[in-house]
């Protein structure tokens, strides 16, 4: 097996989700780190997967907004600083990929599928093997125990359940 790094100058994990239920609110986290192992990586179900990601450095382009994800309401970043994934099983799907895995958010771990996307492998011009992934899944985020909502005066609630995470990753092998 070998080990592999992200790119993070050329990679990106990011959600979306509804607001006023009319639009989607978007955001990405700037801080994580992965680890990455395997045997062949245009083969990813030799893959193993796992992320820590600094929820601290959520960016919604709206400061008030990120305080309220990172205080008790939401996140609570003091008592759960990192949102933990790690790949549980990876499969084929024609020519793209199931990653299934286990999600920690606060303190709820439940099991979460990617679909995932290989963009192909390629060499850049410091003659380093570049490999390119997008993958997308959905969850509700109340099952994780982010539940803080308010309701509409015109019906509905301010933030929907679902949230799709979306993640863009470049990798290539440790030095």
């Amino acid at each position: 097996m070998a080990k592999f790094v992200v790119d993070q100058a050329h990679s990106a994990l990011g959600f979306e989700v509804k607001h006023m239920m009319v639009s989607k609110v978007k955001g990405q986290f700037g801080s994580y780190s992965a680890d990455v192992e395997a045997a062949d990586l245009t083969d990813l179900t030799t893959a193993s997967i796992a992320f820590k990601i600094d929820v601290a450095s959520i960016d919604t382009r709206n400061e008030d907004r990120e305080n309220h994800l990172k205080s008790a309401d939401f996140f609570d970043v003091e008592n759960y600083p990192t949102i933990d994934f790690k790949s549980t099983s990876i499969t084929r799907d024609g020519d793209d990929y199931k990653v299934t895995g286990d999600l920690t958010i606060k303190d709820v771990t439940k099991p979460v599928t990617f679909d995932v996307e290989f963009g192909g492998k390629g060499t850049n011009p410091w003659g380093v093997e570049v490999y390119g992934f997008e993958a997308e899944a959905k969850v509700n985020r109340e099952e994780f125990g982010l539940t803080w909502n308010a309701p509409l005066e015109t019906g509905g609630v301010l933030v929907g359940k679902d949230i799709k995470i979306k993640v863009e990753l470049e990798v290539n092998p440790a030095a």
